[in-house]
């Protein structure tokens, strides 16, 4: 009788050009059953066009792929899913509009010998399936009545569904909180030990060593390192990533606190209890706690993009909250939102719209935008802010996510902003690029004075990168820590309310 393959998946040297660039060059991979596997390295490294090529979207120039020791000559998305592939994409791919059951059988709904569709076998089927995964999702729901996490489950159910035997999941943890992040882990790890195999794509370190069984990197279109993440640390996998040390990742700072720029007391909304915090010339403060603790909301009551009360306000010399984000970047304060994409760009539009567009006096003569004017402008700001991109007209939405947070930036630069509120600065970044956002952000503060207050979930860029931080629970700002004082620990004794720490 014939022993199961104990592999998953094979990719054998494969090879992958496209004009004037080759994306891969040479790339093994292997995936046993039941094994989670982490695939990281910078934007650009070839992971995404190697698992496209692993979905059957795009057909590789050279290599071979086996799946459960069989070889796969020809490859499309239809022959790798019913082969057993299916990949859950960051942009979750649901029809929002359907109920969970719907959305899950798109495409495949069940059918009653008449040949009409089965709704009741539909609703009992996707039931049992999400109580397979330990949640109690109704089936009848509608998909955009459901928070970001329970959809993430809508699409593993769907993976499921379609007997998905080998699961690759694309910055899962970029929609989710902790806690939430916590039952996915859950789930990977109860469906690991049934036989499943996982691909675990993610630019959050801890993440890898808290899910994964072997680590592998890419760089430049090349694999550079396979390890067992318990024989890896956090340094070696920093240096194997971009080549260099963990401690390379951070600039040294040069800071020098000026006047007060910016301070707000009893800041109060339907989520904030009476937060104080202030920011001073060349300063980078950080505001941390853990999800739900008020810390977007924070930033955006300071912006005026939420309403808030204050017993006391002083911006830049304007006395009363700002009523809208338009009035605070008149007041030189700008807010970068969380959700760049949506929120803080145009992602259709060009690079040089995107930095022009918050002061389009600065690009105008006589109220005519100019293009000259439009063109130096724009070219000023990729320069200072080391923007890699072809041209100003590059559409943003191209663009990497490192750049487009960049484009972001430049746009409150033009406006002549003093402040930055910045909410997730590196939220989707690889590692490389964060480190050039690192560094324009302590260039702007040391160097130009900005004053800039940074929501953060990565304790490590808390530390490396501020001068203080706040520490948040439940809307309100319980603790102030100096840079002495900043460890991981004591953030998330204060954030959980274990020990109030003294600074």
């Amino acid at each position: 009788m014939a022993t199961q393959s104990a592999s998953a998946l094979s990719m054998t040297n494969i090879t992958k050009r496209f004009p004037g660039v080759t994306a891969l060059d040479g790339v093994n991979i292997s995936l046993d059953r039941g094994e989670v596997l982490a695939l990281v390295g910078e934007n650009g490294a070839g992971k995404s066009t190697l698992m496209k090529i692993l979905s059957g979207a795009y057909k590789a120039d050279e290599g071979e792929i086996s799946l459960f020791g069989t070889r796969v000559d020809y490859t499309s998305p239809l022959l790798m899913m019913r082969m057993g592939v299916a990949i859950i994409y960051q942009e979750l791919l649901l029809a929002p509009h359907l109920t969970v059951a719907e959305n899950i059988y798109l495409g495949r709904m069940p059918r009653t010998p008449l040949g009409t569709i089965d709704w009741a076998k539909a609703r009992a089927d996707a039931g049992a399936i999400i109580e397979r995964l330990g949640f109690d999702i109704d089936p009848t729901t509608t998909v955009e009545t459901l928070s970001v996490a329970y959809r993430q489950i809508v699409e593993i159910a769907k993976a499921l569904s379609q007997n998905a035997k080998i699961l690759v999941l694309d910055e899962p943890s970029a929609v989710l909180g902790d806690a939430e992040l916590e039952k996915l882990f859950a789930i990977i790890r109860r469906l690991s030990s049934e036989g499943m195999s996982f691909i675990y794509i993610s630019h959050r370190l801890e993440e890898v060593f808290a899910i994964s069984n072997r680590t592998q990197v890419m760089r430049d279109g090349k694999v550079v390192g396979v390890k067992a993440t318990k024989e890896l640390d956090r340094n070696e996998l920093v240096r194997m990533m971009v080549g260099r040390e963990l401690s390379d990742v951070y600039p040294s700072r040069q800071s020098s606190a000026g006047e007060t720029l910016l301070e707000v007391a009893g800041l109060s909304n339907r989520v904030l209890k009476d937060a104080s915090i202030y920011v001073r010339e060349g300063e980078i403060v950080g505001v941390c706690g853990l999800a739900g603790a008020g810390r977007s909301e924070l930033l955006r009551a300071i912006a005026g993009a939420d309403e808030a009360r204050a017993s006391h306000f002083n911006g830049l010399g304007f006395r009363s909250l700002f009523s809208s984000p338009r009035k605070g970047l008149s007041r030189r304060v700008g807010l970068v939102p969380e959700d760049r994409r949506k929120q803080g760009l145009f992602v259709d539009q060009s690079v040089g719209f995107n930095i022009s567009i918050a002061k389009l006096s600065n690009a105008t003569t006589g109220g005519v935008l100019a293009g000259p004017k439009e063109k130096e402008l724009a070219q000023r700001y990729m320069s200072r802010l080391r923007i890699k991109t072809p041209n100003k007209d590059e559409i943003v939405g191209n663009l990497s996510g490192g750049n487009q947070q960049k484009c972001v930036l430049a746009k409150l630069l033009n406006a002549e902003c003093r402040v930055l509120l910045i909410d997730e600065p590196t939220r989707g970044v690889d590692i490389g690029a964060k480190r050039e956002i690192y560094q324009v952000l302590a260039d702007l503060a040391d160097r130009e004075c900005v004053g800039i207050v940074m929501v953060s979930s990565e304790l490590p860029e808390i530390i490396g990168l501020c001068d203080r931080t706040y520490v948040m629970r439940n809307g309100e700002v319980v603790q102030e820590l100096s840079r002495e004082a900043m460890t991981e620990e004591r953030i998330m004794m204060a954030a959980t309310g274990s020990e109030m720490v003294e600074a």
